[in-house]
């Protein structure tokens, strides 16, 4: 499965979506929407919200899924919301 894209090769700007398409009965809606902010954010840390999510926001159980450390996760955690707060206030 290919990665999405979240900013412009040429510039490094955050790309916006632009075209959503139905396979079923082909229609087609145009226009520019911005990706939701955790969409914008690398895949690495979006992977980590969908294990936040899995564990029931239990950071116990996150850090023996993933073999580390629970300050770890929780530091990773901390680096998430700080950047999606940094989002925010663009």
């Amino acid at each position: 499965m290919r990665n999405l894209p979240i900013q412009c090769p040429s510039c490094s700007e955050p790309l916006l979506v632009s075209e959503l398409s139905c396979s079923d009965c082909e229609t087609v809606i145009s226009g520019k929407y911005p990706l939701p902010k955790w969409l914008q954010l690398p895949l690495e840390d979006q992977e980590f919200i969908l294990q936040f999510v899995f564990t029931s926001g239990s950071l116990k159980k996150m850090a023996i899924k993933m073999g580390i450390s629970y300050p770890t996760v929780r530091n990773r955690l901390d680096d998430i919301i700080e950047k999606l707060n940094i989002q925010t206030s663009l």
